[in-house]
């Protein structure tokens, strides 16, 4: 039979025997919102077991928005959430956009013109001067975040929620915490990676979390469940309580049982080339690898050309990915998370890719690199099981 997948701005078709195609079980697909602003505008004011977020505001009230730049239609998506403060008489001037130490806040310009007044601050969380002492933990963590976060009147979180080798699912009190704390505590959480799948019950980190905006008050969570290429699927508004409700359409959306290992993963990323980095390369191949056979194949197709960190141009001076990653883990780069995804993978399986990096470059990072999405096929034997699995980097696959 004829079997196709999306990757990049294009699809491709592959032939594969019916009783090779192992079965995937998944919850109903929720297609694309077709109006993403509508559905924040929505959920702020219907949340989950709360009242509209506007009536917990007066004019006098400074809100803290924690903004998480992986969102796609990011500044569209801001713009409903300031329209409904400002229905508070909230000005834009007591308004500050708190946004990851990384980012380059490219989306400030699709902002509306009536929000310049808007503050911008970059969490500094080496800066001293820029955290507040907030409470200890029953654990006897003593607990530093963002000062601007902990003085707010309101803060609120606009966050994705993602599977994560660090957190388990990312977003909501994640967001907070670890996130917005100090370096020390950011370092210890990022550095403790795990390839396991995340489950029903939560990490200890999320456990964390979740005590950690318990003694901030009472943040507000938007929560933002990604679609196909740059589309959302959900939207999801209220208190912490909601975490929980933001994990299941999340679920419902990109967790994936199949029900044997295949020997051939066909993974794919879908989408504007210029929204994904090599972070998502790497969580492709680890997804994938959670659903292949050992020594068996991963295929990634993408039309990514993503710049490389210190920890992926380490492995160009390596021949075995475990060695590479036992020499990360002392050195411990900033993209160690995305090194490690790839290198675990890379001791699964063999892994193929379809990227804009050079061959050469493609060959040291312990891929055998294709030149199209069709030369897969070659993989595809009268023999070889095989799942496809699309925009792989935001699923969750694992063995029924």
């Amino acid at each position: 039979m004829r079997a196709g997948i999306a990757w990049g701005q294009s699809t491709v078709d592959f032939d594969i025997d019916d009783a090779n195609r192992v079965a995937v079980e998944r919850f109903a697909v929720a297609p694309n919102l077709p109006d993403p602003v509508a559905a924040v505008t929505e959920a702020l004011e219907h949340p989950l077991d709360y009242p509209a977020l506007r009536l917990a505001l007066t004019p006098d009230d400074h809100v803290a928005i924690v903004v998480d730049e992986g969102i796609p239609q990011l500044g569209q998506l801001l713009t409903p959430l300031l329209d409904h403060i400002g229905q508070a008489h909230v000005e834009p001037g007591a308004i500050t956009l708190l946004c990851p130490p990384a980012g380059n806040q490219p989306w400030l310009d699709d902002l509306p013109d009536e929000f310049q007044d808007v503050h911008i601050e970059i969490h500094q969380p080496a800066d001293r001067k820029k955290l507040a002492y907030l409470a200890t933990t029953r654990q006897g963590r003593r607990v530093y975040l963002n000062r601007t976060a902990v003085d707010a009147d309101q803060l609120v979180l606009l966050t994705r929620r993602r599977y994560d080798p660090c957190l388990g699912c990312a977003g909501a009190e994640t967001a907070l915490y670890p996130s917005l704390s100090d370096s020390e505590t950011i370092d210890e959480y990022r550095n403790d990676l795990h390839s396991r799948a995340p489950g029903d019950k939560p990490w200890p980190v999320q456990l964390e979390a979740r005590e950690v905006v318990w003694l901030s008050g009472a943040p507000f969570f938007v929560q933002i469940i990604e679609g196909a290429k740059e589309g959302i699927a959900h939207v999801v508004a209220g208190p912490l309580e909601s975490s929980d409700a933001g994990r299941r359409l999340l679920d419902a959306r990109w967790h994936i049982e199949c029900a044997r290992a295949a020997d051939v993963v066909i993974a794919s990323i879908t989408g504007d080339p210029a929204q994904h980095t090599i972070d998502d390369l790497a969580r492709a191949f680890l997804s994938a690898s959670r659903v292949v056979k050992p020594g068996g194949s991963i295929v990634v197709l993408s039309d990514v050309t993503p710049a490389l960190g210190p920890g992926l141009e380490s492995f160009r001076r390596h021949e075995d990915p475990r060695l590479a990653l036992n020499l990360l883990f002392q050195e411990k780069p900033v993209d160690l998370a995305a090194a490690f995804l790839w290198g675990t993978a890379a001791q699964q399986a063999r892994l193929y890719l379809l990227s804009g990096l050079q061959e050469d470059v493609a060959e040291e990072l312990f891929t055998i690199p294709l030149q199209h999405a069709g030369q897969a096929q070659r993989l595809l034997t009268s023999s070889a099981t095989c799942v496809l699995l699309e925009d792989a980097h935001k699923a969750l696959a694992i063995l029924a």
